[in-house]
């Protein structure tokens, strides 16, 4: 009896992230990729002139959505090699379940890079912790899961193509601007101590986001494949 559509998207999903875990290749790259961009921003901006909790929302969004195309590219490049794309397709599994298991391991996998970054931004722009991070955490989440769904789905679209490492950004970057533009207004708000009331609206943006765009998504993908 085939899976059905969660347990065949979580199987996907776990052997998606046992092939990272193997190599570690692509997520120590995005890892480089946004510590160093962290880095740079830190002694570009002069911070007499910018304060450290006005500029660091910005250079960790800005981060995350750059690094985070970096890590969604290989989502589905790791099936070009030897066909597994193909073998996919013909399993008796539903084509949403390959969608949602893909989305499932960048997912950890974009969280397990912020998982990083975030104390780098913390490190290097000596902005508060405690229990704001928290929150912020809540809207990394919130964040992660409306960027994978959108760039998982481009991802699949381009993957064939040869000028790929250009068309996914072209595509995904103006879908991400709801996302980074909002999760760096809540995080602005937090950090400036204003507290998670006057961030609210900016977190019920991104939920309506997720969800429009993780059913469109979802519901898309079958179609991109007869396209």
């Amino acid at each position: 009896m085939p899976p059905d559509l969660l347990s065949a998207a979580l199987i996907i999903a776990r052997k998606d992230l046992a092939i990272e875990f193997r190599t570690r290749s692509a997520f120590f790259s995005v890892v480089v990729f946004s510590l160093l961009a962290i880095a740079i921003f830190y002694f570009a901006f002069d911070p007499t002139a910018v304060s450290s909790a006005d500029l660091a929302p910005g250079v960790l969004w800005v981060t995350f959505a750059f690094g985070g195309l970096l890590g969604l590219h290989r989502s589905f490049g790791v099936e070009q090699a030897e066909g597994a794309m193909d073998a996919l397709l013909s399993s008796p599994i539903p084509r949403e379940s390959i969608f949602l298991g893909k989305a499932a391991a960048n997912l950890v996998f974009v969280l397990a890079v912020q998982a990083i970054a975030i104390p780098g931004v913390v490190l290097f722009y000596n902005v508060g912790g405690g229990m704001v991070w928290l929150t912020i955490a809540g809207v990394t989440i919130l964040a992660a899961i409306g960027m994978v769904a959108v760039g998982t789905l481009f991802s699949s679209v381009v993957v064939n193509t040869r000028l790929a490492e250009l068309l996914l950004p072209l595509l995904a970057l103006p879908f991400f601007v709801p996302i980074v533009t909002s999760a760096a207004q809540a995080t602005l708000q937090l950090l400036s101590g204003h507290g998670a009331t006057p961030a609210a609206n900016w977190l019920k943006l991104l939920a309506a986001y997720d969800l429009v765009f993780v059913a469109a998504c979802t519901w898309i993908y079958p179609h991109s494949l007869d396209a």
